[in-house]
C-alpha cells in the first residue's frame, strides 16, 4: 500500500552510518552494518533519534550502490573511520509511505511510484555530477517499524524522501 505523494519542508537532520557500495540485491547486507553503528552509537552513549536509514548516494542500477546505512542522531558527534557523521540537508522533499514488506519488491515499487509522481509533476531532484555519476544529495529510506517488535510484515512502514531541487 502507498501513500498519495506529497511535498514537504524538512529541517537539517543528522546522522550515524557506515559508507557502503554494493551489489543489487544487498539486502543482506543491511542488518550487519546496523547492528554495527547500533552498537558503535551504543559504546558513544548515543541513543538512536529515529529510525534505520538508508541514504542512496548513488543509485546506477548497473553498478554497485553508494550508500549508507545508519540511523538519525539528534545531534552531531565525532565520527571515525568505519562510522561518520553526516546530515541529511535541509530543504523540500518529495515523500511517500509505503506500507508493506521490507523484502520483495514493496520499496522498489514505492521508489519507482515516486519518481515517476514527481516527473509527472515536473519535480527535479537535487543531484550533481562526479566521477561521471549521478550523486543524489537527499535520497534516503526510513524504516519506521522495527521488525523485533512487529512480526506481521503488512504492517512495516517505509518512508521515502527525496530532495528536490528549490
Amino acid at each position: 500500500m502507498l501513500s498519495k505523494p506529497k511535498l514537504e519542508q524538512r529541517p537539517m537532520q543528522y546522522y550515524a552510518a557506515i559508507r557502503t557500495a554494493v551489489p543489487i540485491p544487498f539486502g543482506k547486507y543491511l542488518v550487519p552494518l546496523w547492528d554495527e553503528v547500533f552498537a558503535w552509537l551504543k559504546d558513544k552513549g548515543v541513543t538512536p533519534s529515529g529510525p534505520s536509514i538508508i541514504r542512496y548516494l548513488t543509485t546506477d542500477m548497473s553498478k554497485k550502490l553508494d550508500m549508507d546505512v545508519g540511523f538519525t542522531i539528534d545531534q552531531p558527534i565525532p565520527g571515525d573511520d568505519r562510522v561518520s557523521v553526516d546530515a541529511l540537508p535541509a530543504g523540500r522533499y518529495a515523500t511517500l509511505l509505503y506500507t508493506g514488506p521490507y523484502k520483495g519488491k514493496g520499496v522498489f515499487k514505492a521508489t519507482v511510484a515516486l519518481l515517476e509522481w514527481a516527473q509527472a509533476n515536473n519535480i527535479a531532484w537535487s543531484v550533481s555530477q562526479k566521477d561521471g555519476l549521478e550523486w543524489w544529495n537527499g535520497r534516503t529510506e526510513f524504516y519506521l517499524t522495527d521488525p523485533d517488535f512487529e512480526p506481521d510484515t503488512k504492517k512495516y512502514q517505509t518512508e521515502l524522501a527525496f530532495l528536490t531541487r528549490s
